[in-house]
């Protein structure tokens, strides 16, 4: 998988996220700087599983972050 950049990511990188993201069924977006450690990637839809404070578990897609 590779980030919104073209970097090669892995299970265990820290990513940030490029734009704004709304996530369903939470009143607040997930703002744009968001770092976000020790992700996991799987295949499917959404390409990385994570956890962010204050939202807990996340599927996030490789599009919209970039590796930090």
């Amino acid at each position: 998988m590779r980030d919104a950049n073209g970097n090669l990511l892995q299970d265990g990188d820290t990513i940030m996220t490029i734009k704004d993201l709304k996530v369903k069924g939470v009143s607040k977006d997930l703002k744009q700087g968001t770092k976000v450690k020790n992700i996991r990637l799987v295949n499917g839809d959404h390409n990385i599983d994570c956890k962010i404070a204050g939202f807990g578990a996340m599927a996030l897609k490789s599009e919209f972050v970039k590796k930090i």
